[in-house]
């Protein structure tokens, strides 16, 4: 006699098999973890100098999502753990035939100043461009702005999928942020630099007999030291290096190595010739903040062409002195977003909002919490980690 026939169906279902729960399992995961990298945390990893002292090449960092509130995906599918590129294949991770409008989930806290940000880089992306995007210089230049605009179309990647970067916030949304002799100055404030972040300085020593270890043990790079004369030497350093190096009696004189207020980079934002502004003299500039209504003339247009046409969306144009937003006479304009203001620790080596403006709200990935791991590319085999900085919060 068949039993089976008085078996409950459930209980006729085959057992899944070895591979389908292996299969099970991994789904699974892959799930679980792109919920947790997305909507929560995500590891991070230090490729440059630019926040040096205070973040190190080789530093693994845990990025929170949730502090700011997590950003829901604007580029939606894509693979899993692939942020932009194909690990193996190096084409795109991504498919862009679907674009979500910017949002966000609500967060713990609103961006401080201070706090390491990290973020999409606002412009010059490492993609290929098939025509860079006009600057505000270069088409106030022109006489038909319809025109000009036409000819250029921006192929990037999108916001969600452009590098990763990690800078210091400086400045915030309504905040006014100069820069002078090297020393930043936020709301007519001065915020010398922490001992986390270093500068130039120029060290005049009383002899040219010196050992070097000094140097090595206050935590100098000497071989990254320049030298201008016998007795006279650039070097990066934080500011309490510095008071350590002076109470050396070899050392005669240390001062903070600037550019002065006259020189002029050229290449810095907003990129306009009326504006000799340089790495450490440069500003007032008032960051745009959500709501803030600006005035549009030749003043206000060179720092806030790039947010208006770029970041919010708009058409802008000028014709015969006037300009023109959606195709409607312009005299002032409403933001939409928060924008920020970000610079990186290690001064004279790092490309930031001096160089690019402002990074938009819905350019921020997250707020850098605490290093996990740290690995030095040029210690020796046994001290490929750096033990001391395992664990160790940021600030």
């Amino acid at each position: 006699m068949n039993w089976k026939i008085w078996k409950k169906k459930s209980d006729l279902k085959k057992k899944k098999t070895k591979t389908r729960e292996w299969i099970d399992a991994v789904v699974f995961a892959v799930i679980a973890a792109t919920i947790i990298r997305v909507f929560f945390i995500e590891a991070y990893t230090i490729p440059s100098g630019s926040m040096e002292k205070s973040l190190l090449i080789g530093d693994f960092l845990f990025v929170s999502k949730v502090n700011y509130g997590a950003r829901i995906p604007m580029t939606p599918v894509a693979f899993p753990f692939a942020h932009h590129t194909m690990p193996i294949t190096g084409t795109k991770s991504y498919w862009d035939g679907i674009q979500w409008k910017y949002r966000r989930l609500p967060g713990l806290s609103e961006i401080k100043r201070n706090d390491i940000v990290v973020f999409n880089l606002p412009v010059g992306d490492t993609v290929a461009l098939e025509n860079q995007e006009p600057s505000y210089y270069n088409l106030v230049r022109q006489s038909d702005w319809k025109t000009v605009n036409s000819q250029y179309t921006v192929s990037s990647r999108p916001v969600d999928k452009r590098e990763n970067i990690i800078k210091r916030c400086i400045g915030i949304p309504g905040d006014v942020i100069r820069m002078s002799g090297g020393v930043v100055s936020v709301n007519g404030k001065a915020e010398p630099l922490k001992n986390t972040g270093q500068m130039p300085y120029k060290i005049q020593l009383s002899t040219t007999n010196i050992n070097f270890d000094v140097f090595n043990n206050l935590g100098f790079k000497v071989g990254e030291m320049q030298q201008l004369d016998a007795n006279t030497y650039v070097a990066n350093a934080t500011p309490e290096m510095v008071h350590k190096l002076k109470t050396f009696d070899f050392v005669k004189s240390v001062d903070l190595f600037v550019k002065p207020s006259s020189a002029d980079d050229g290449d810095l934002f907003p990129l306009d010739p009326n504006r000799k502004w340089n790495v450490d003299n440069f500003g007032p500039v008032k960051i745009p903040a959500k709501g803030w209504t600006v005035k549009i003339d030749s003043t206000t247009m060179p720092l806030y062409y790039r947010a208006i046409r770029t970041y919010e969306g708009n058409n802008v144009e000028q014709k015969d002195g006037i300009w023109y937003i959606n195709n409607r006479v312009a005299a002032n304009y409403t933001f939409k977003m928060n924008y920020y203001w970000m610079m990186g620790d290690n001064r004279h080596n790092s490309t930031d909002s001096r160089y690019w403006g402002f990074v938009p709200e819905d350019h921020v990935v997250g707020k850098a919490l605490f290093i996990w791991m740290s690995f030095d590319s040029e210690g020796s085999f046994f001290n490929k980690i750096r033990w001391n900085r395992l664990l160790r919060g940021i600030h």
